[in-house]
């Protein structure tokens, strides 16, 4: 079943809501102080955990609104989860249907929905953090004369400022070039398309189904998945730092290793997906 908590600077996203997620997340220590959940498609293993997660917090008393993102057929498929969870909830709730092509806006950082295949209008979401600001030369602004304090603030914001003596100091003198921010990517359930590739391009961490073995890759074509081998392509041709191997058969739920073999022949960066997995994604300046 799936279930995916981000943890971002105090957040926590939840992406899918499985069978048993609220349980997976007692047993790790997630946070069920969740503001949002986003969902990729509307088939059960992605979604039925929501009855669940929903009675819990109305029994622990929530009152804090909360949102939930996911292609055409969420108010649909959402809303009778909701209704199946308890008579009423005790927090305000909003679904909202996202569109492939869509940029959510969420402060300094953005969510990207992008078109998946797996029929059923399946998506993805990419986690795009804006540049951060270039690292700010302190000994550089003393030798300038720059007094330490507001200024100094200034000059980290991009503002040029005047001195007393009337020399004016631009940041570029100062502060380094912007620093890229981290981008993670998860598809869900699909086949490998280029529209991934596009959207992982450059991706810290790539989250990609490999649900079957290359030996069945005619019943992933069939299905609509992915083989691990085809994940470890995307992810090479992406330019992706890290891939995660998701959504595994069952019949590797024992020993994962020949999907993890597999993929690594192609792309030596990638790790399977188990419960309660965690994975820091550092920024690429201080990895």
């Amino acid at each position: 079943m799936a279930g995916l908590v981000v943890i971002r600077e105090g957040e926590s996203l939840l992406f899918e809501c499985g069978e048993g997620t609220q349980r997976q997340m007692m047993r790790y220590g997630a946070s069920f102080a969740l503001s949002d959940i986003f969902f990729t498609h509307f088939h059960a293993d992605h979604y039925l955990g929501l009855i669940g997660l929903v009675r819990t917090l109305g029994l622990q008393g929530r009152t804090e609104p909360m949102r939930f993102f996911g292609p055409k057929g969420a108010k649909r498929n959402l809303g009778a989860a909701m209704a199946m969870g308890m008579e009423r909830t005790t927090f305000p709730w909003e679904i909202i249907e996202v569109e492939a092509g869509d940029t959510l806006a969420r402060g300094d950082y953005e969510i990207r929905t992008w078109p998946c295949e797996h029929g059923g209008g399946a998506i993805g979401y990419a986690l795009v953090e804006h540049d951060r600001l270039g690292r700010f030369d302190p000994d550089r602004a003393r030798e300038l004369g720059v007094p330490e304090g507001p200024l100094w603030g200034k000059l980290q914001r991009n503002q040029s400022v005047t001195l007393e003596d009337g020399t004016v100091v631009t940041p570029e003198t100062i502060v380094g070039l912007p620093r890229s921010g981290r981008k993670l990517v998860y598809t869900g359930d699909t086949r490998p398309c280029a529209a991934t590739i596009a959207a992982a391009a450059g991706a810290d961490l790539l989250i990609h189904e490999a649900t079957f073995a290359e030996e069945e890759a005619e019943r992933a074509r069939e299905t609509l998945h992915s083989t691990a081998k085809e994940a470890a392509e995307v992810a090479r041709a992406a330019g992706a730092r890290k891939l995660a191997l998701t959504h595994l058969s069952a019949r590797y739920s024992r020993d994962p290793s020949p999907l993890l073999v597999e993929a690594r022949e192609i792309f030596p960066g990638t790790v399977i997906a188990k419960d309660g997995l965690e994975i820091d994604i550092p920024y690429r300046d201080d990895s």
